[in-house]
């Protein structure tokens, strides 16, 4: 999903002083064809947090809570897309240097309606990054659900985006260092899914757990409204995934194709797991899988092939069930909605894995990276390394300064009394269910 600049400017040749209109309007114009798909692969992406996330998460969390999520999630929707316009974009895709961009591109400076970026309106581009940065901190929502404040929610949420989101972006897609190393991250592993599940596992921390975690037991309120929200994951994401190839071709239909395998078998893993430790499968289980599977391939999804997508998504469902036992049941953490053992475990191993399975010399596990083999495997394994530990640390380290920030300027933390009524009534004045 690296951004590529369009030529302005071509050296006269004999052919446009004959035709110069002519030559000039074929070097300038949109694909049509890829600006269709970009537009519809924006719309999937915006789709997966409003309403796919939003009703995912509103179906986990007690009833006392559901609108309080469901407005965070329309809350960093609505500021994110303010922050992406006024500098996000920029500082993510500018000019500017290794480790972060320019304001070049600020309110979309020199950008008008026949600006490109590669064959595609920049507007365009700008609008799909756009959507990309909006479910990013909203996936960390399902870390502190229950108990964060809206107004340190909100100051939180984008103070994170510009700190780490954007250099991460710019690190990986717009020019930086990590992608100047070679980083195989088609669509997130480490830009949208690390670094969420890093923040949330810092976030969980830093708040605490939920009153009455882990003794008294918070299942889901609405597991309709969960199942629901993460079909329109799925769907979603090959928008996400596909949309990543910034063209209507062979490596957008590979990337929905592997999409769907890998979210497919991490549901089917998770759910069999389940099964046999528990005694019966449960929707929960399917879904989270799923999901798990689909944070997995996000980073490989351009770079591997059926078979290799096979075994992420069956690794996803197996490595992702034990993380999240580990985490709740061992270290007794309350990451409420299993963010970092999800998102953040999984987009570990993706993105460890894209430098596996990229490989052409696999046979059937064969991929469309280096074409070296096994030869080549340890030196892409290498820089994908160095890209998951380095985001590691650099998310941590600032989402903590940054939680640290904003707990002193407002507290993160509500009230016991207002935790124990629910956040809905307390901090909305509203209740998600009013049969009476």
């Amino acid at each position: 999903m690296t951004r590529v600049t369009a030529t302005k400017f071509l050296p006269f040749t004999v052919p446009m002083l004959m035709l110069p209109g002519l030559a000039l309007a074929e070097e300038t114009a949109a694909n049509s064809a890829n600006t269709a798909w970009i537009l519809t692969s924006t719309a999937l992406v915006l789709f997966m947090t409003l309403p796919g996330l939003a009703l995912f998460y509103g179906g986990l969390v007690r009833s006392k809570n559901v609108l309080s999520v469901l407005m965070q999630c329309f809350a960093i929707a609505g500021a994110v897309s303010i922050l992406w316009l006024v500098a996000g974009y920029s500082l993510a895709f500018g000019e500017g240097n290794a480790w972060i961009g320019d304001f070049s591109k600020v309110m979309l400076a020199d950008v008008g309606r026949d600006s490109l970026s590669g064959d595609i309106p920049e507007s365009l581009f700008m609008l799909f990054q756009m959507t990309f940065a909006i479910i990013t901190p909203a996936l960390i929502i399902g870390a502190f659900a229950e108990r964060m404040k809206f107004s340190a929610m909100l100051l939180f949420s984008s103070l994170w985006l510009m700190l780490v989101y954007v250099p991460v972006a710019h690190w990986v897609w717009g020019g930086g260092w990590l992608g100047a190393m070679g980083l195989y991250d088609f669509a997130g592993g480490t830009v949208v899914h690390i670094t969420a599940g890093v923040a949330a596992l810092v976030a969980a921390l830093v708040l605490g757990p939920r009153r009455g975690f882990p003794e008294t037991a918070m299942p889901p309120h609405n597991m309709t409204m969960t199942v629901m929200g993460a079909g329109m994951l799925w769907v979603g994401w090959f928008g996400f995934n596909g949309g990543s190839a910034l063209a209507a071709n062979g490596d957008a239909a590979m990337a929905m194709l592997v999409t769907h395998i890998s979210a497919a078998a991490g549901a089917m893993l998770w759910m069999t797991m389940e099964w046999l430790k528990f005694g019966k499968p449960s929707a929960l289980g399917a879904v989270t899988g799923m999901v798990a599977g689909l944070g997995t391939i996000t980073p490989a999804s351009g770079f591997v092939g059926p078979g290799g997508a096979l075994i992420i998504g069956v690794l996803a469902g197996f490595v992702c069930f034990n993380a999240t036992m580990y985490i709740k049941r061992v270290l007794k953490i309350d990451d409420s909605l299993d963010v970092f053992p999800v998102h953040g475990v999984g987009g570990i191993l993706g993105t460890l894995l894209a430098g596996v399975f990229s490989s052409t010399g696999l046979g059937v596990f064969s991929g469309y990276g280096f074409a070296d083999g096994i030869t080549g495997m340890g030196g892409q394994f290498y820089v994908q390394l160095v890209g998951v530990l380095a985001t590691i640390v650099f998310t941590a380290v600032v989402t903590f300064a940054i939680l640290k920030v904003v707990d002193a300027m407002l507290g993160l933390r509500v009230s016991e009394e207002q935790e124990v009524e629910g956040l809905d009534i307390r901090l909305h004045e509203e209740r998600g269910y009013d049969l009476h």
